[in-house]
């Protein structure tokens, strides 16, 4: 019998969209310098490089991040180059959250998934690798209406690792209140994140194969999920036979 079910945020309860990371803090830098679009350009671009090296070393290493870090990132390297610094502001970071808005729909499918996965009586949870505070991952949920169908959601930035970290694994097995990993599925739409720390720990791993990830976010990794689905309304299914 399954005793719990963990989902991937992005590319998995959402669908992908590819983004255009500039552009986020380009929204975050003009808000920084109205009026003063070469000050904005600098910024939003040691910005960008700030946080695509966080994931660099979240890649490579597995420590998860925060906002906050890539900010004062990015502030250290214009202030290194004897340019105005890139503050952690409330009111930037609303620019960048309304850009990143599109990205960030739950799947119609998600709410009718986990009324039935409820009713098998699996827990459900929610396990991502990411930089933002939690309540934005949270309120895209709550406005979805599927926030309260999840006994736990852990986000790495509340971590000190990110997947595939066993850490961070544990962290969501505990979060449901499951003792046994091998009864616990993990679904998810990245082979090296997802399925081979799933399965380090000892789950079962679903891949929901549809993500174009980019090529440098891609890590090689000789692993096969325990089932590939099409839909995540095809879930059920699999699990039945689990």
């Amino acid at each position: 019998m399954i005793e719990a079910v963990i989902f991937d945020w992005g590319g998995t309860l959402t669908p992908w969209v590819t983004m255009d990371h500039l552009a986020g803090w380009r929204a975050y830098a003009d808000v920084l310098h109205p009026g003063d679009a070469p000050a904005a350009e600098r910024a939003a671009a040691a910005l960008l490089a700030a946080e695509e090296a966080r994931w660099q070393l979240a890649r490579d290493t597995h420590r998860a991040f925060r906002m906050t870090q890539v900010v004062e990132d990015a502030a250290a390297e214009l202030r290194a180059a004897g340019h105005p610094e890139p503050p952690y502001r409330q009111d930037a970071l609303a620019a960048y959250r309304e850009h990143w808005t599109a990205a960030t729909y739950t799947d119609p499918e998600v709410g009718p998934l986990l009324g039935v996965l409820r009713d098998r009586g699996a827990a459900l949870g929610v396990l991502s690798s990411t930089g933002w505070p939690a309540d934005w991952h949270e309120d895209f949920l709550r406005r979805d209406g599927v926030l309260d169908l999840f006994d736990a959601c852990v986000w790495s930035s509340d971590l000190d690792w990110t997947k595939p970290h066993r850490e961070a694994f544990e962290a969501a097995i505990a979060a449901v209140g499951a003792t046994d990993p091998s009864r616990v599925v993990y679904v998810g739409d990245r082979p090296y994140d997802d399925i081979s720390g799933a399965k380090a720990v000892g789950m079962r791993a679903v891949l929901v194969p549809h993500s174009d990830i980019p090529a440098h976010q891609r890590v090689p990794v000789d692993v096969s999920p325990d089932a590939v689905i099409q839909r995540l309304s095809d879930l059920p299914a699999v699990l039945a036979d689990w």
